[in-house]
């Protein structure tokens, strides 16, 4: 069954003939080779979960399509790490019929560091350089090995049978301060905009200049690797920091805004050097990377004793401003240390560009088009900001459903491998609170259930009503390949989402253990794909 996006047409509804902001629920996404009316709606909502989410996703689409499941996705939807995956494996207008090039790709030589500081260089002239060029980079050098310059709106022209691709992010500050149909941001190779507000601009549009609406001037798209930044940037917000902090200061009353400013400096640097060192070979500069890690954990302990004395919030904010100086200090003096050549050109690049970002701690920074957009539905968290901020929509919901509830994909079937960390179950509970805040369909999920998080079973299955999709819920760790509680616990520590770039036999676990759990899966997933086009017909 041939259910792709061969002959996909997307009508963009927009204002002004494409070039204004375009409010809009009835995106019309139709397929033209087949009647709409006989074909399911089915999607993959991939979660989020770093390298374990880009790794696992990786694994489960090599074996559905192995196993002849991929053909009956119309959608792929995905939020921070496996949008990593998603990024890469789409370079490919075919990928869906093969994947082992995908998979190979990660084994693979990997990017040059010369070439990612290269194209690290030139976006560092850019008016909106940030953060997220700097984390879309070395992730997509590091651990995607792959630098994928193309851009997200060269696939609407595809004639390719791919399912079509959903990426999600959220706007920083209206997810801190603003209602919540301002904060959930996707992003397709046809538009780009906010789900629940309903007001969307061609992709290639995204980062120009709008002013009430209308297009003022058109800027340069951002390519897939500053995507990749912006889609999986985690760390841009405070609450992931705290999850960062050392045990010997993580004392009631001492992790304050002083500390967490402090920490976020410390955690960027150590991810930095990192990634950094995913990119080399040579000896000599592993080891000179060597000893800047050990120069910043002294400095994380260095006076740890005054950090933790009762002392005024001025006080102690002096004092982690100036242990944040020193930080970015000791490591501009460890870069004019280093021996003339090509690696320390390179260093120069990142202690110059990078340190200043680290400290004004700025993230996904793009133009606004819906800045002065006199609609009394656009929330002033948006309205009144010439730029907002995208970020990791997994510190929302880490997963993509916000995307498919609803009326405007109207979904059939979702299927939903979980690779996220934390506690098991939450990206649906989070999703249901989200549905019925929003008023849109979401199945009923047994309370009674969410006594097993600790311990899961492989696949849970739960079925939709009339316009409610049904949900194929697949735990990456589980009763299936964990003896107990404890080894679910000591396989997520083992491959917790804030590490250094896996190992080739990490990779390869990840990977297995994904396949795995779609292959023991494939009679309840092809029982569901049957009974979502027994819910197609009924609906049409």
């Amino acid at each position: 069954m041939q259910t792709g996006c061969a002959g996909l047409v997307m009508s963009v509804v927009c204002m002004c003939l494409g070039v204004s902001v375009g409010k809009t629920m009835e995106t019309m996404e139709e397929t033209t080779a087949v009647s709409e009316g006989s074909v399911p709606h089915i999607t993959l909502l991939a979660s989020g979960g770093g390298q374990r989410a880009a790794v696992g996703l990786m694994g489960s689409l090599y074996q559905m399509e192995k196993d002849g499941l991929l053909d009956s996705l119309l959608y792929l939807g995905g939020v921070s790490g496996s949008t990593w995956s998603m990024s890469s494996i789409y370079d490919d207008p075919q990928w869906s019929t093969s994947m082992d090039k995908a998979v190979s790709r990660l084994s693979g030589p990997g990017v040059k560091l010369e070439d990612a500081l290269a194209w690290l260089g030139e976006r560092a002239k850019e008016e909106h350089f940030s953060l997220s060029d700097i984390w879309g980079v070395l992730t997509s050098a590091g651990i995607m090995k792959q630098m994928n310059k193309r851009h997200l709106s060269d696939e609407a022209s595809r004639n390719a049978t791919n399912p079509y691709p959903i990426y999600n992010a959220i706007e920083k500050h209206c997810f801190s301060h603003g209602p919540t149909e301002g904060k959930w941001f996707e992003v397709s190779p046809h538009e780009a905009g906010f789900t629940d507000l309903g007001f969307f601009i061609e992709t290639s549009l995204l980062g120009s200049k709008f002013e009430n609406g209308e297009l003022l001037e058109k800027k340069p798209e951002m390519d897939m690797i500053k995507l990749q930044g912006v889609l999986g940037s985690a760390m841009a917000h405070e609450d992931t920091i705290r999850g960062l902090v050392p045990p010997w200061l993580n004392v009631s009353g001492h992790v304050d805004g002083a500390a967490e400013d402090y920490l976020r400096v410390y955690n960027a640097l150590e991810k930095l050097v990192a990634l950094t060192r995913s990119t080399i070979k040579d000896p000599e500069a592993l080891s000179d990377l060597d000893e800047l890690q050990q120069i910043l954990g002294d400095k994380l302990k260095h006076n740890e004793s005054a950090w933790l004395e009762p002392e005024g919030s001025e006080q102690r904010r002096s004092v982690f401003q100036q242990s944040s100086e020193e930080l970015l200090a000791s490591v501009a003096t460890w870069s004019e240390s280093l021996k003339d050549g090509a690696f320390k050109t390179h260093v120069s690049l990142l202690t110059k560009k990078v340190l200043p970002k680290i400290m004004t701690w700025e993230w996904g920074t793009t133009r606004n088009f819906l800045f002065q957009y006199q609609d009394s539905v656009v929330p002033t968290c948006l309205q009144s900001h010439e730029r907002f901020h995208l970020i990791d929509a997994g510190l929302m919901i880490n997963a993509p459903y916000p995307s498919f509830l609803g009326e405007k994909r109207d979904i059939d079937l979702i299927i939903a491998p979980e690779y996220s960390a934390g506690t098991m179950f939450e990206t649906l509970t989070f999703a249901r609170d989200y549905a019925a805040e929003m008023q849109k369909p979401f199945p009923q999920i047994d309370d009674r259930i969410l006594q097993e998080r600790d311990w899961p079973k492989d696949c849970y299955v739960f079925e939709g009503k009339e316009n409610e999709a049904s949900i194929v819920y697949m735990p990456l760790f589980n009763r299936r390949n964990c003896k107990d509680a404890e080894e679910v616990k000591a396989k997520m520590e083992e491959f917790s989402t804030f590490q250094g770039p896996f190992s080739q036999e990490k990779m390869e676990f990840v990977m297995e253990t994904a396949k795995a759990n779609m292959k023991n899966n494939k009679e309840t997933l092809l029982e569901q794909i049957h009974k979502a086009v027994l819910h197609r017909q009924r609906k049409s």
